[in-house]
């Protein structure tokens, strides 16, 4: 379990080929390299992996194919700047939300602002009945809330901070990233499903709560 507030940045150094899936080799701060025991839960990017080695500059963690399929794990350049955040442990502050580590999917910034406003993610369309407005999302990792969102897409404000203190900075339009549901959403759908049509599932998926007035 993570919160989705990014205190550590990394850097991919390496990703070697393995039978059924690949390994990756982070440097990180040491803050974070203590928290890296092998077995430790590491949410990089959004998407929770494995500690199975470190040193006094590095961790490594192994990636299933299915996690190279659903993420953008297995086509981030080397040399790219990760978040990075250890998992909860008791007592931690929950600052951000409650985050699984388990991507849902994969999105594309479509447009930042200059300054001020809102940027704009693309989300693939089955998503879609599980962002909301004011709801929470976790983009590449960070914690953040949906001010705006149709079937397709999705807004978010950032204040200087967030931008500041995260990979954000550098991003630009075309660049995908992993995306996170709030876990309410899930179940929500889930339920629908079981008692609703799929005529049902559609009109929410078009209109939201209303299409299903």
């Amino acid at each position: 379990m993570f919160t989705g507030l990014i205190r550590h940045l990394g850097t991919l150094e390496g990703r070697t080929p393995r039978p059924g899936g690949a390994r990756l080799r982070i440097a990180a701060p040491k803050e974070l390299l203590e928290r890296a025991l092998h077995g430790a839960s590491i949410a990089v990017n959004g998407a929770c992996l494995t500690s199975v080695a470190r040193d006094d500059r590095h961790f490594e963690a192994d990636l299933s194919e299915e996690t190279l399929s659903k993420t953008t794990m297995g086509q981030l350049p080397l040399r790219a700047k990760l978040h990075l955040e250890p998992s909860l442990q008791v007592g931690d502050p929950l600052d951000g939300h409650l985050v699984l580590g388990h991507v849902d999917g994969v999105g594309e910034l479509l447009q930042r602002p200059q300054d001020e406003g809102l940027w704009r993610f693309s989300i693939p369309e089955d998503l879609a009945p599980m962002i909301a407005p004011k709801a929470s999302v976790t983009v590449d990792g960070i914690s953040l809330t949906v001010v705006e969102c149709g079937r397709d897409w999705f807004t978010i404000a950032l204040i200087p901070e967030t931008v500041r203190s995260t990979r954000l900075a550098e991003m630009r339009p075309g660049i995908e990233v992993n995306l996170e549901v709030d876990p309410i959403g899930r179940f929500v759908l889930r339920n629908l499903w079981l008692q609703s049509s799929d005529e049902k599932l559609r009109a929410f998926v078009e209109r939201g709560w209303k299409g299903l007035d």
